[in-house]
């Protein structure tokens, strides 16, 4: 894309964080419509929003159409993705939206999986340009009808109102800085390796093959770990998993430590693991510490350090990788996992809700 409009690569990696920052700084006004009207009408003009960006991208001529075209992308990113449709499930079922929650995270696992072929073989037959039409199709012909007719309306305002006095309880104290920690250091760490982890592993001593072999181990490590957590919604806490699934990324870390390159596809698993069943904690824990009423701002709000910190990740992590080495990155990526430990551990279920209420 960059060869084709003149422009340096830089500069399209600059016009996605830009996208994912305008992201964030819509998520609490995006909540707060979800928790108004509910989520379905949102989930159906992002598909034309994000259809929009894709088809600005396709036509533009130079970088001023090009940046427009993420930042349009980045509204339909604020309106469609995780957090909305998590906004969504709790004002359509309350307290109860953990295993509704959990089955799209484990369904969209597959999204690279099956996201990268298609734009590959897209863009082969029809060039980067083609490929963003395809996608533009795609939301319009299959997300929008999807969204429309599938997703329930949401209950009357006062039924909603009812659901929530009687449901919410009381949240711990710093319940809200605690749990924008707890997010923010894994998205930091989500972002990093998502664009530097080829490279990483074969800093780490890793063969090339290997490296590539290992990061195709992501996408089937969350969804292993999505399952499972499936299995025990109606028993663990949502604050217990999460905690463990904090440990992913450092167990991986310290095999690479022990092993080095040969450990290339443990430390893969093990941190797609702990990204895997911390996607559906971002969704359930502030579900189960706050309960469904404001949950739609209230996610936007701490989503937004999160996304922040994942839009400088890339450029954040490959600085310090080229400047300090993979041992003192790695180091960073480590504490940020830590620290989100550290804040969960601190965090306390309120007396009744060492289990869900209820789960679907």
């Amino acid at each position: 894309m960059a060869r084709d409009l003149g422009i340096p690569t830089s500069w399209m990696f600059g016009a996605f964080s830009a996208a994912l920052v305008l992201s964030a700084l819509l998520g609490p006004a995006v909540g707060r419509a979800i928790d108004r009207r509910g989520g379905r009408s949102v989930l159906v003009i992002s598909n034309l929003v994000l259809a929009a960006g894709l088809v600005l991208l396709a036509a533009a001529p130079g970088p001023a159409v090009m940046v427009a075209g993420w930042l349009v992308l980045g509204v339909g990113m604020a309106m469609g993705l995780y957090d909305a449709a998590f906004a969504t499930l709790a004002g359509l079922y309350g307290r109860a939206a953990r295993g509704p929650i959990t089955g799209i995270t484990l369904l969209a696992g597959f999204a690279s999986t099956v996201g990268w072929p298609l734009s590959a073989l897209m863009e082969d037959g029809f060039g980067w340009r083609g490929a963003c039409l395809g996608w533009a199709g795609l939301h319009l012909l299959l997300g929008l009808p999807l969204n429309r007719l599938l997703v329930p309306s949401a209950p009357p305002p006062e039924r909603a109102a009812v659901q929530g006095l009687a449901e919410d309880r009381p949240p711990p104290r710093f319940a809200m800085p605690l749990l924008a920690v707890a997010f923010a250091g894994p998205w930091f760490v989500t972002g990093a390796m998502a664009a530097h982890l080829p490279q990483l592993l074969q800093a780490a001593g890793a063969t090339p093959a290997l490296a590539i072999g290992a990061a195709a181990l992501i996408g089937p490590a969350q969804a292993a770990a999505r399952l499972a957590e499936f299995g025990l919604v109606r028993h663990v806490h949502p604050l217990v998993s999460a905690r463990l699934a904090t440990l992913g990324h450092p167990l991986g870390v310290a095999a690479l430590a022990l092993f080095g390159g040969p450990a290339a596809a443990a430390f893969a698993v093990l941190h797609g693991m702990g990204t895997g069943v911390l996607t559906i904690a971002k969704g359930t824990l502030p579900l189960a510490v706050f309960g469904p009423g404001g949950y739609g701002a209230r996610q936007g709000l701490l989503g937004a350090p999160a996304r922040l910190l994942q839009a400088a990740s890339p450029f954040l992590f490959g600085l310090m990788l080229e400047s300090t080495g993979v041992r003192a990155a790695l180091m960073l990526t480590t504490a940020c996992s830590l620290l989100a430990l550290l804040a969960l551990l601190l965090l306390r279920p309120a007396a009744r809700s060492s289990l869900p209420a209820k789960a679907a």
